[in-house]
């Protein structure tokens, strides 16, 4: 586990977020990361198909890069 320095303002955003939604602050922050970094990854796919892939990632192997990197922008967008 590592720390990641973020600002005042973004702390507060996750806190809101965290508690609305019942998740700790790191796995709010989590979440985002994962959400954000699948969206530039694969642009053209919209946030309900990027939520299917985590369902579809997670029970398969977990949510690794090495998972991603042997998944094609056409795989990744094929919904189960």
């Amino acid at each position: 586990m590592g720390l990641v320095k973020i600002s005042e303002q973004m702390h507060e955003n996750l806190r809101v977020a965290s508690s609305a939604l019942s998740r700790s602050i790191n796995s709010q922050a989590e979440h985002w990361m994962r959400i954000g970094m699948l969206s530039e990854l694969y642009p053209e796919m919209c946030h309900a198909d990027i939520c299917q892939l985590l369902i579809r990632i997670e029970q398969s192997e977990g949510f690794t890069i090495a998972s991603l990197s042997r998944r094609t922008p056409d795989a990744a967008q094929e919904v189960a």
